[in-house]
């Protein structure tokens, strides 16, 4: 980047990574931090690009056969322990409703009216509530599968949270469904796990590994649980997308048995899958640059903005006609099919102001109209992916005829780089001193190394931690067998990283 040139944002990622996250997020005006400590409050420009990736998942998992509902935010606490591993897994993070009806007694001060007879955990996952409801739902083998999805809000307490990263409330949606073979659920699974990567790649332009979580990783009470992972800019990982194929243990639990056509009485088999909010902020880590959000256009609530520029023509009214003549020239194509996504800032700001600010938005394409536009049947157009100050002016029906070929261009440049990154930044380690020779060297990577996922490897996950503050990411679906780099035992491929 040349140095005069202005930025949107500082510090710069080089300057100071997690300050500059924030910054984007403020540029941007995606979310600020609630009066409650731990929330945010998601403003409307984040709002609607949470939901483009809510109507892509939904419509992804309708086409699998599966159905939206809804179930209270409220838990009774004795479902968490009817499963062992939930309530251990979670024991941390719940925030639990113990009272209820607060009044005001004669000095002005607010006193439990009373204690509820079972405590209530507000909803940090549902597997439990789930569990009882199709318990009473799943009576034969006629019920099955059953495949339900919610998309709702989540609990869970943190001591330290990030805007869309980490915090203590947050949205999501959470699968579950319910089988009548352990083959069935665990294809559930994994194809579910394939609706996240189809996400990522296709439409965030967010290349990820796809792979099964190590034993340490694993959702609690799950069999296996597996995974998309990311990585952000800074070679960090970001779990980004996760299924689980729970067995039987949530059936056990809560009886969701049914009668199979043979007549007997027979435990179903489980699943769940889930991605959240969290989405957001992976997409401003992989893409976003020092001047502000940059968003793929498949994800983009506007995948074009028009600006007008009338201060300084003869009839102002002839260039308001010919954008709004261009947004519906635009809107009548077709991209990705759908309708091309278009906003006229008609707003009385300053022609560069307007354009900073939608720069820092991070939509895709500006399109300028002033009077030298106007007057030679032109438009001067600005990319997200290119620098601001590279703009070029284009002939009206050039850039008309072109306009999807360049959204696809844009959202092939932002794939491409992203993917780039990820491949210089991993490496491979063919024994113990390599791998720790990775980290010292380059602190946060991707280290691919043949390890023993087995019980008698956690104090070795754990010294790794300690040390480096890395994690096995996954074990990759597509990787290979090897002896383990630290035992010498039979391994897999598995991806070390530090992880957000």
């Amino acid at each position: 980047m040349n140095s005069k040139q202005r930025t949107a944002i500082t510090p710069t990622r080089e300057e100071d990574y997690a300050q500059w996250y924030q910054e984007v997020i403020k540029a941007a005006d995606l979310a600020e931090n609630s009066p409650v400590r731990g929330c945010m409050v998601i403003k409307p420009w984040a709002y609607a690009i949470w939901e483009r990736i809510q109507s892509t998942l939904d419509s992804d998992f309708k086409r699998k056969g599966v159905q939206n509902f809804y179930c209270p935010l409220l838990i009774p606490k004795s479902f968490l322990e009817k499963e062992a591993k939930q309530v251990e897994g979670f024991a941390t993070e719940c925030a639990v409703v113990t009272h209820h009806r607060l009044e005001r007694q004669e000095d002005g001060q607010l006193i439990p009216a009373g204690e509820l007879e079972e405590p209530l955990v507000i909803r940090p996952t549902s597997e439990t509530i789930i569990g009882e409801m199709t318990s009473r739902w799943v009576q034969s083998y006629r019920d099955l599968p059953l495949k339900l999805n919610q998309w709702a809000n989540v609990v869970r307490w943190e001591m330290r949270t990030r805007l869309f990263l980490r915090t203590s409330e947050f949205l999501w949606q959470e699968g579950h469904s319910v089988h009548a073979s352990s083959n069935d659920a665990h294809t559930t699974a994994t194809t579910m796990l394939e609706s996240y990567r189809d996400l990522a790649e296709s439409v965030m332009a967010m290349p990820v590994t796809v792979g099964q979580k190590s034993l340490n990783e694993r959702f609690p009470g799950a069999v296996n649980t597996y995974t998309i992972e990311a990585m952000m800019q800074d070679g960090k990982a970001l779990q980004s997308g996760t299924s689980h194929f729970l067995g039987q243990s949530f059936s056990r639990a809560f009886n969701i048995d049914f009668l199979s056509k043979e007549g007997k009485q027979e435990l179903t088999w489980t699943a769940s899958w889930g991605a959240s909010t969290r989405l957001i902020g992976a997409l401003i880590m992989t893409h976003s640059d020092d001047n502000g959000l940059v968003l793929p256009p498949k994800l983009a609530p506007y995948q074009v903005v028009i600006l007008p520029s009338p201060h300084k023509a003869e009839k102002p009214e002839d260039i308001t006609r010919y954008c709004e003549e261009l947004k519906k020239t635009f809107e009548a194509l077709s991209y990705d099919s759908q309708p091309i996504r278009v906003f006229i800032d008609d707003s009385d700001n300053r022609p560069g102001d307007k354009s900073w600010n939608w720069i820092k938005k991070g939509v895709p394409v500006r399109v300028e109209v002033g009077p030298k536009e106007l007057a030679s049947n032109a438009v001067y157009v600005g990319r997200r992916d290119k620098e601001p100050r590279d703009k070029e002016s284009i002939n009206r029906e050039s850039f008309i005829q072109n306009l999807p070929d360049l959204l696809n261009s844009i959202q092939t440049a932002l794939f491409n780089n992203a993917k780039n990154r990820k491949k210089e930044n991993t490496h491979h380690a063919a024994s113990k001193e390599d791998f720790h020779a990775l980290f010292k060297e380059h602190g946060s990577v991707f280290v691919k190394a043949y390890w023993h996922d087995n019980e008698a490897n956690n104090s070795i996950e754990k010294a790794l931690k300690d040390e480096y503050k890395i994690t096995v990411r996954c074990l990759p679906l597509d990787g290979d067998e090897g002896p383990c780099i630290f035992s010498g035992k039979p391994g897999k491929l598995a991806v070390f990283a530090k992880a957000y």
